[in-house]
């Protein structure tokens, strides 16, 4: 009787919670609105989101994934093609697996919502208990996949890239504040490859400050 009772339970939940994310992947971006979430799409910054997806480009072409890297443009201007690129989870899973190997166990390339919100919260769940990122430096399953927040997403993203710059093994580029002091240039291939990153300097090597990203040196974090 308990199995039956815990069965049922656990059925009725799935379908309910099949439901919910069919509706949500039925509706179009922006559905339901308030004024707030107009006022984040409004605070998109495409300067921001371009350093993102250029970053993401570099760590997995690195990593090996060039089709995935390539999969990626060079520069964003739309809220939408912000979200449509990220909205599956794919390239997140995919981009703390170079940075961390074996962080997501599995990436769902199913399209069915809950598959891909899955994908969204298990990337979440890594940065938080595996590369120890504050989920409050991060973002909410939501804000990506429903494009409630994508500034916020760009944010999370931010914080996630200076926390690769101190997991043991990484030495790839870096996005935002750095952390490391000895920096070295881009070589010829990957310059070419990030065509249009903002502010790189050939030959910079005194670990100021800045928005931009550069390559770690071997052992330097």
């Amino acid at each position: 009787m308990k199995k039956s009772l815990i069965f049922t339970f656990y059925l009725l939940f799935s379908v309910l919670l099949i439901v919910q994310v069919t509706q949500a992947q039925s509706r179009p971006i922006g559905y339901g609105m308030t004024a707030e979430s107009k006022k984040t799409a409004d605070q998109f910054n495409q300067e921001l989101a371009t350093q993102v997806l250029q970053w993401m480009r570099v760590v997995l072409d690195e990593g090996g994934l060039h089709e995935t890297a390539n999969s990626l443009p060079i520069t964003i201007t739309k809220y939408s093609d912000f979200h449509e690129l990220l909205k599956d989870g794919t390239v997140l899973c995919k981009l703390i697996n170079v940075i961390k190997p074996g962080s997501v166990k599995k990436i769902n390339e199913s399209k069915m919502a809950f598959k891909m919100m899955g994908n969204i919260g298990n990337f979440l769940d890594a940065a938080n208990k595996v590369l120890g990122i504050n989920k409050y430096d991060l973002f909410q399953t939501v804000d990506l996949y429903e494009a409630q927040n994508l500034p916020q997403v760009i944010k999370g993203v931010f914080a996630f890239a200076r926390k690769a710059q101190t997991i043991v093994g990484y030495n790839g580029p870096v996005l935002g504040g750095r952390k490391a002091t000895n920096m070295r240039e881009f070589s010829e291939e990957q310059l070419r490859f990030g065509e249009g990153i903002f502010g790189l300097q050939a030959g910079e090597n005194r670990g100021e400050s800045s928005n931009t990203f550069g390559k770690i040196r071997s052992g330097n974090y």
